[in-house]
């Protein structure tokens, strides 16, 4: 599985790529068939399409195919790790002109914050200026 970063050119996928990566993350590798049967996609995908989704994804570089007999069997070539961070990369630039403030004043305005949540959020953020003042 090769590794995104700032340097790597990888597309944010489509809806229809991120289930299907789902299905990829949790199985490891799979078949078409297996893909389109996972008990995840209900409605269960069509066949051709889902096989035309995962040429484009490896076209992309988000999967990529082994042959096993007369069969492809995919694997994702990113992990979920790389495709969150990709994913807030993404929003943070394009829907908050890159202000992780503004950010999370969004998160906090229009979701229901418990106060543990809060609780956590505050230590990680005491523990992430530890780890940088003794970096």
């Amino acid at each position: 599985m090769r590794l995104v970063d700032e340097k790597t050119k990888v597309a944010l996928p489509t809806r229809a790529e991120l289930r299907i990566l789902q299905v990829l993350w949790d199985l490891g590798q799979a078949t078409v068939d297996e893909v389109i049967h996972h008990p995840s996609l209900s409605p269960q995908p069509n066949y051709k399409t889902t096989q035309t989704i995962l040429r484009i994804m490896e076209e992309k570089g988000l999967a990529t195919h082994a042959s096993r007999g007369r069969v492809f069997v995919f694997s994702p070539s990113v992990t979920r790790d790389e495709i969150s961070r990709l994913s807030v990369r993404t929003l943070l630039d394009q829907n908050f002109a890159g202000s992780v403030t503004e950010l999370m004043v969004g998160v906090l305005e229009v979701s229901e914050v418990k106060q543990a949540e809060l609780a956590e959020l505050e230590d990680m953020i005491r523990n992430f200026r530890l780890q940088k003042t003794n970096s």
